[in-house]
């Protein structure tokens, strides 16, 4: 641990995986400044036995305990069980669970882990992952109208992390580069089913990235790839092709990955909307 930094126990009680404790919890943390956070997971916690192993280690390490605890049992046993150590407790869920209640008057299920249950959107998202995998950088061109989503652009605009990421949303992403010497299939222009989106980025920002992407595979960068007015070439030669064809453009100079698919998401539920169908 660091000088000046605060050592802190977290302990994550999940009936499930945890994954959504985990979120939480990075996302809490990030608003703090000098934070030495020592994780602990305990995941699948359905039963008061397992409960009271885990109270066990969690006294040896005491801190604040997150739980996603549903069963009604095993959760009121933790909270009495930090309330008599003095142990803080949190469970982050609670206020969004009761508001969607109130909202939709339903009582919240009480069934562990029913978020990663195998259903039909599972399955869309594996279907959508394994498509976009093999549609990647160009490739499959011949099936694109399978897509819901193809993102066009110059080399290093995050192409492949965005479809990735939609991906794992659920929507089937097809990705191409475009390059002034090879220009991109026909096809791509006259496709009816996908959303085609332009991703640009200023000059600069690829220039400084192409560099270090040279750089981490130990390539000098003095080749075309990173000549400030071969990007020009290559990032004017692509809005020519965005607005000759009518293509929504999104400039990823300042988003993150989440950010940019995000404001896809958007363009492919207004496209949904004004065609009256469902996303």
């Amino acid at each position: 641990m660091s000088v000046g930094q605060t050592r802190l126990h977290l302990h994550l009680v999940s009936d499930s995986t945890g994954e959504t404790l985990e979120i939480i919890a990075k996302a809490g943390l990030a608003r703090f400044e000098g934070v030495d956070a020592v994780k602990h997971f305990w995941p699948m916690v359905r039963s008061e036995g397992h409960l009271d192993r885990v109270m066990e280690e969690i006294v040896k390490r005491p801190g604040l305990v997150i739980h996603t605890l549903v069963d009604g049992r095993v959760r009121d046993r933790l909270e009495s069980r930090c309330v008599n150590l003095g142990l803080p407790m949190v469970s982050p869920l609670d206020p969004t669970v009761t508001a969607l209640s109130g909202l939709l008057g339903q009582v919240a299920t009480s069934r562990p882990g029913r978020q990663h249950v195998m259903d039909a959107a599972y399955f869309k998202r594996v279907d959508a992952i394994n498509y976009t995998m093999v549609h990647d950088d160009g490739a499959g061109h011949d099936n694109w109208e399978e897509a819901e989503i193809v993102l066009a652009g110059v080399s290093r605009t995050s192409k492949t992390p965005t479809a990735i990421y939609l991906a794992n949303r659920g929507y089937k992403t097809a990705n191409i580069p475009l390059v002034p010497q090879s220009p991109p299939p026909a096809s791509l222009f006259k496709l009816q089913n996908p959303l085609v989106v332009g991703l640009t980025a200023a000059s600069e920002r690829l220039l400084a990235v192409r560099r270090n992407r040279l750089l981490s595979l130990g390539q000098m960068p003095d080749t075309a790839y990173v000549d400030l007015e071969q990007i020009d070439a290559e990032t004017a030669f692509a809005r020519r092709l965005f607005a000759d064809n009518d293509i929504p453009v999104i400039d990823v100079t300042r988003r993150s990955i989440e950010e940019t698919a995000a404001a896809i998401i958007n363009l492919v539920q207004a496209r949904a909307d004004r065609a009256g169908d469902p996303v």
